[in-house]
């Protein structure tokens, strides 16, 4: 019995093999989750849907659009997986979107428009996805909700900019959901990753330097994994983490807590 057997899983954020996501996924069911997939405009729909390829039985997988500044594609998405399961185990929220020009330059010249933007698709979907997500949690007796942040929010990283106030909402968000629905024994959590080379990285000035000076001065001095954050994830999805809500759990090899002299 894997740790997740019988579980059902929905990851939302895939954009291709390279996604923290996906790590994610093949982490969940390698321990027997069943899984389902959202994609947020169609370009990436081919990417997600050759990846669910790779999976044993395919056809079983379901593979929504959802847009999540959408409410209306937020809505019709749970509706099909009530459908289809009736509940759900678990959420993975892996979602960022900042306009590039409020990512790059200076932080005080970025748009009030383009920070709107990057928090509510970064960050205030979290909160309109777990609402969605609750009576589907309820009917299985609980859930677990989990998302992705970066250290940005407690030091400078230049060109993260309006990303990283996403991603201070968000890991403030984390905590509001954590005490509103732990009651229903909902537990929100946030991984805080190191640096990887995906898509969403890219748009980071200074991505490849920042990993040499992860592997070089983290305490465990290596980068982190795609494989390593899935298993995170995968604590934090089953019922080893039982007791564990409203926390930023970082999976960096022990980065955050170097000073500016290194280990």
């Amino acid at each position: 019995m894997g740790l997740l057997e019988g579980k059902k899983a929905l990851i939302m954020g895939v954009a291709n093999k390279r996604s923290i996501a996906w790590g994610i996924a093949q982490a969940f069911h390698r321990e027997g989750a069943e899984l389902a997939f959202t994609y947020a405009i169609e370009r990436l729909r081919e990417n997600v849907e050759e990846l669910v390829q790779t999976l044993p039985n395919p056809a079983t997988v379901p593979v929504y659009p959802c847009d999540v500044g959408k409410q209306d594609e937020i809505d019709k998405m749970y509706a099909a997986l009530t459908e289809r399961w009736g509940k759900l185990d678990v959420l993975v929220h892996c979602m960022a979107f900042a306009n590039i020009e409020d990512m790059k330059g200076r932080f005080v010249d970025m748009s009030r428009d383009g920070v709107k933007l990057a928090v509510d698709i970064s960050a205030y979907s979290l909160v309109t996805l777990s609402r969605g997500a609750l009576p589907l949690f309820e009917k299985a007796g609980g859930g677990s909700v989990m998302s992705l942040s970066y250290d940005a929010v407690n030091r400078v990283v230049p060109g993260y900019n309006a990303m990283a106030v996403a991603k201070s909402a968000l890991e403030t968000s984390t905590r509001y959901l954590a005490a509103d629905l732990g009651p229903q024994n909902v537990r929100v959590n946030c991984i805080s990753a190191g640096p990887l080379k995906t898509i969403a990285s890219s748009a980071v000035k200074g991505i490849s330097a920042l990993r040499e000076t992860v592997e070089h001065k983290s305490p465990l001095r290596r980068n982190i994994t795609q494989e390593e954050v899935g298993d995170v994830a995968l604590f934090l999805a089953s019922p080893l983490s039982r007791c564990v809500t409203g926390a930023t759990i970082f999976a960096d090899n022990g980065f955050n807590i170097v000073g500016a002299s290194g280990a």
